[in-house]
């Protein structure tokens, strides 16, 4: 689809109605990361939140301060109707799912930004962290509601993530860096917000966090990876970047996310704990997506096809989701991957 869509879509806005086409993607989509049996290394402890929360009133099991308030409803909601994780990974694929075709579709050529998604943003992180996948899927809604300007939007979408992944909370100072109007007003609102949004969802989980990521000084394997992920892109826009065409506001404003995602092979060096700098940077995947879909046309002439471009990038993708499946540490929990309605037919 990348190749037959090939020409960059000329309209600045792209169309709020889904083609056929789209929507039988986000079906399948949710279909295979909600639906999934087994898939991820944190299988397990989906099993153990939902039986957690069995033996819990509605409203114990929304109190537990280093808990994520949506997943947490989730979650006893599953253990109520005994629907058990595909219920969960469900709404939440949904959720994912939503984010990343809009934000796909806001980009000149949507389906080359779907594929570089796939092999790590869907099938590592949506199928793998839920709670943080639900978190950046309604970021990338909130990206696009920044990209038209609609602040209000942005704020409640981040507020939302972060009652799946108090992480998100992160993503709130950057609408101070789109647009330049109003600077100082949108800044008090953002600084207002987020604290706000610290005292009621992260405030109390403060001192966890920080003993379970810094003073624990966890370690992700391939973490360098996954920042470097980020970090090339990021160095290819800063590069080429008169090159996007891009609104000034817009250009201004993925310049900073660039840099910021440049900024974290520094941190990676410095921070006791490559875990904490690796899920932070998480929230900057969007910026593969926006980069790397884009990129044809700013090596290539502006209108054209540049198959070959395109060409490279699925190559390149496809180099990606296949390194990760033979090399990386965890891969095994993904292999093979079951589709539940699959399994229990089979049993």
């Amino acid at each position: 689809m990348s190749l037959a869509a090939s020409r960059v879509r000329i309209a600045s806005t792209p169309d709020k109605h889904w083609p056929l086409l789209w929507r039988a993607m986000f079906v399948l989509l949710v279909l295979a990361i909600g639906l999934r049996h087994e898939v991820g290394g944190d299988w397990g402890n989906y099993l153990e939140h939902i039986l957690d929360a069995s033996d819990k009133t509605f409203y114990e099991a929304i109190s537990v301060i280093e808990g994520d308030v949506a997943y947490d409803v989730l979650n006893w909601l599953a253990a109520q109707t005994d629907l058990g994780p595909y219920f969960v990974n469900t709404v939440c694929a949904v959720v994912f799912t939503w984010g990343l075709v809009e934000f796909c579709r806001n980009q000149p050529r949507p389906w080359l930004a779907l594929v570089v998604a796939m092999p790590y943003l869907v099938t590592v992180v949506a199928m793998g962290y839920t709670r943080q996948g639900v978190a950046i899927g309604l970021a990338m809604l909130a990206l696009v509601a920044l990209s038209e300007e609609k602040l209000l939007r942005f704020f409640v979408l981040v507020a939302l993530a972060a009652t799946f992944h108090k992480s998100a909370v992160i993503l709130m100072p950057l609408a101070v860096l789109a647009g330049t109007r109003n600077r100082v007003w949108r800044a008090i609102w953002v600084g207002l917000s987020s604290l706000v949004l610290y005292g009621l969802l992260l405030q109390a989980s403060v001192e966890n966090l920080r003993v379970g990521y810094i003073e624990v000084e966890y370690e992700s394997s391939g973490a360098g990876i996954r920042v470097a992920m980020n970090a090339v892109p990021a160095f290819l826009f800063l590069v080429f970047r008169r090159r996007f065409v891009l609104a000034p506001t817009e250009r201004a404003f993925w310049t900073w996310m660039a840099l910021g995602a440049i900024a974290f092979v520094g941190l990676l060096w410095i921070s006791p704990s490559s875990t904490a700098v690796d899920r932070v940077a998480l929230y900057w995947i969007p910026l593969q997506l926006f980069v790397l879909s884009r990129l044809p046309n700013a090596l290539g002439p502006a209108n054209g096809r540049n198959d070959l471009w395109v060409c490279l990038i699925v190559a390149y993708s496809a180099s990606v989701l296949f390194v990760w499946l033979f090399f990386a540490t965890h891969a095994y929990a993904w292999l093979p991957y079951q589709f539940y309605p699959w399994v229990m037919l089979w049993r």
